[in-house]
């Protein structure tokens, strides 16, 4: 009987939904289910039996463009994830960060210390001792040392002349990456960009 097949196509494709590991998949067969329960529930139409499974049909009828509704949202985020610009990243975390001026020769942090922020040159510089390497307006550095696995600081951090800074705490940070994709994605990138541009000498050199 066709209500009987559709039935446990419809339960198996429910089973298959446990085994998907990725939201994209996951909604698919989501989707897939919710045809085959609303094609059950009309079935029942042709075998008498629809009285007893009409709650499936409204169910899944309310399901079907609610999954359909997500999946368009993610692929939407998906794609913004990768258009988004390091700049309006950077941005969009102003919002949560505390800003000050430093003078020349301010000692921001010192190699081993523990990592408890991020940070955004607005104007002036910071020198990264070991290294001597000069971090300009614009750029971000600290990020190295949160993800490390002790969560020390790399290298040690001095203002090179007066500057300002938008600093970010690492609680912050922890929480903005697990909540926006945007962000995680900006951190991996710049993390990755400063490995892949780093001799060997210089792994650590954003601190």
């Amino acid at each position: 009987m066709l209500i009987v097949a559709a039935a446990w196509l419809a339960a198996l494709l429910v089973f298959a939904s446990f085994f998907m590991k990725t939201i994209v998949p996951l909604r698919a067969v989501a989707m897939a289910s919710n045809v085959a329960f609303i094609s059950y529930a009309l079935l029942g139409l042709r075998y008498g039996v629809f009285g007893r499974v009409y709650p499936i049909l409204v169910l899944h009828a309310c399901l079907l463009p609610l999954n359909v509704v997500r999946l368009h949202q993610i692929k939407q985020l998906v794609a913004a994830v990768h258009n988004a610009t390091d700049e309006s990243v950077v941005r969009s975390l102003l919002p949560y960060m505390q800003t000050k001026v430093h003078a020349e020769g301010t000692t921001l942090f010192s190699q081993g210390d523990a990592a408890d922020r991020l940070y955004l040159v607005q104007y002036g510089a910071v020198r990264l001792v070991e290294i001597g390497r000069r971090v300009g307006v614009g750029e971000v550095f600290g990020e190295v040392g949160l993800f490390a696995q002790h969560g020390r600081r790399t290298l040690t951090a001095v203002c090179a002349e007066e500057c300002r800074l938008a600093e970010i705490a690492s609680e912050k940070v922890l929480e903005l990456y697990y909540q926006d994709p945007r962000f995680g994605f900006f951190l991996i990138r710049l993390v990755a960009g400063r490995l892949l541009g780093a001799d060997t000498a210089e792994l650590g050199s954003w601190a």
